[in-house]
């Protein structure tokens, strides 16, 4: 019997006094399942969960706390930030440097919204990212995929049916209500900015009733935000189901997730409901604690294979039909948070070197390219540096973050033709700082993006090369 019928049974028959006790039977509906199941769902519900909590605090110290040092701005309005990431910006783990960006916070409830773009100048790569609130980047604009024409495109909430409205070029529905949306433009060096924030400023958002003209529909109510938990309290506080409550309330359930919400509800997870750990048995409580070690056992395993490439960043990154709801992987991605599906950019990961030692500012390093196997991209690639275990830029005295394919006029080639960059923490030596990626005294990893890959690169026929320690 469902809840509705218990209470339409309740009411006529005039039960009082059980209707006042039925939150109790509610807050301890746990209780009817034994504590080795409930190990088991809170294992699953935690690795399904963790990233879309991760992402709402990152959203939430975007466009909702205004005292947060990374907030943006308003929802529904474009957020231009008319530079590259640093040290500084500690935020998002393992943020490019390559592509300033601009943020939407996309909150689709009352109508859509209407994006429009300037034309971006042949050779300039731009992208925009559609992520929403189950972080599986749902759809892209851009020069790979809609080109670098001016245009508008309208991005609707799962709940809106209608046709495609004139002056619209593309219309992307997501399956939730809450998205965040970035924005990547290419900077092509330092001196290159003043264009970048020409055409940050030519990007344009604005709902569907305004682009046509016609009447506002009725504001969506007003949003009671939870407020999130930091990265480490997410490890282990049981918080974490009650955040992931509450954004599945903006996240109507998709039929391929049906029987999965059926399974979370028998702990009390739902949209919309309440998860009070106070409410839970001494037991209980247990099984929920020992259901999230398990999950953080687990993804050890997984972090493992993805640091041997076994897993790859593209498996990770993707829209729910080409990861075929895979949580785990899903969860795998909050390593570097909001990262771009294959298609768009690859990342290859370094974090070990050719002879399988973890990668350690102690030590100095060579990375070689080859004559004529340089990463295949349409638009560039870059190596990027990450001090772990943040996973966050590294402060260095020639203020280098990344070494990228603009600046290959710049570097010095090898004799016969390849490429080697030095990868330490000591500066190689003045004639070779061009080639110099700085690194931090310690543990360290690096990512290559490969923007906009060309076949050789997603088919595996190109491989990255090794990392080689020097003797």
């Amino acid at each position: 019997m469902t809840i509705r019928e218990s209470l339409t049974r309740l009411i006529t028959l005039g039960c009082i006094t059980a209707l006042l006790a039925l939150p109790q039977v509610q807050a301890h509906a746990q209780d009817k399942i034994s504590a080795a199941e409930a190990r088991a769902i809170a294992k699953e519900a935690y690795i399904y969960g963790y990233p879309m909590v991760d992402g709402y605090r990152i959203q939430y110290g975007y466009f909702v706390d205004k005292t947060d040092p990374e907030y943006k701005g308003q929802w529904n309005e474009i957020h231009n930030i008319p530079r590259v990431y640093t040290p500084e910006d500690k935020a998002v783990q393992t943020p490019n440097s390559d592509t300033p960006y601009s943020f939407i916070g996309a909150d689709l409830r009352a109508e859509p919204l209407v994006l429009t773009v300037p034309e971006i100048p042949e050779g300039r790569y731009y992208s925009i990212q559609f992520i929403d609130a189950y972080t599986f980047n749902f759809a892209y604009a851009g020069s790979r995929t809609t080109g670098n024409e001016a245009g508008s495109i309208m991005l609707a909430g799962p709940n809106w049916k209608g046709e495609k409205p004139q002056g619209i070029k593309k219309v992307i529905q997501s399956e939730t209500e809450i998205n965040v949306l970035i924005y990547r433009t290419q900077l092509f060096d330092p001196s290159d900015i003043d264009n970048v924030k020409k055409i940050q400023a030519g990007y344009k958002v604005e709902p569907l009733s305004s682009f046509l003209g016609t009447a506002e529909p009725t504001p969506a109510p007003d949003i009671d935000y939870i407020k999130p938990i930091s990265q480490e309290e997410q490890k282990s506080s049981l918080e974490v189901f009650n955040i992931l409550n509450f954004i599945l309330q903006f996240s109507p359930t998709v039929p391929s997730e049906k029987e999965l919400m059926e399974r979370f509800a028998k702990i009390g997870i739902g949209a919309g409901k309440t998860f009070d750990p106070k409410n839970l048995s001494p037991e209980m409580k247990k099984a929920f604690e020992e259901g999230i070690v398990d999950a953080w056992n687990e993804f050890a395993d997984g972090a493992k294979l993805l640091a041997e490439g076994k897993i790859t960043a593209g498996d990770v990154f993707g829209t729910r039909a080409s990861m075929k709801n895979n949580y785990f992987y899903r969860w795998l991605a909050t390593i570097g948070i909001w990262g771009n599906s294959k298609q768009e950019a690859m990342y290859p990961i370094y974090f070990t070197d050719a002879s399988g030692q973890k990668l350690n500012g102690a030590n100095r390093y060579t990375l070689h390219f080859p004559k004529g196997k340089l990463p295949p991209a349409h638009a560039f690639w870059s190596l990027t540096m990450y001090q772990l275990p943040e996973s966050l830029l590294v402060d260095n005295p020639i203020d280098r973050y990344l070494i990228n394919s603009p600046m290959l006029p710049d570097m010095k080639m090898d004799a016969d033709g390849g490429l080697t960059l030095y990868i330490q923490h000591e500066s190689p030596g003045k004639d070779m700082e061009s080639n110099w990626l700085p690194a931090p005294k310690g543990p360290f990893s690096s990512y290559l993006r490969i923007y906009w890959p060309k076949p050789d690169a997603l088919t595996g026929k190109w491989n990255p090369p090794p990392v080689k320690q020097v003797p």
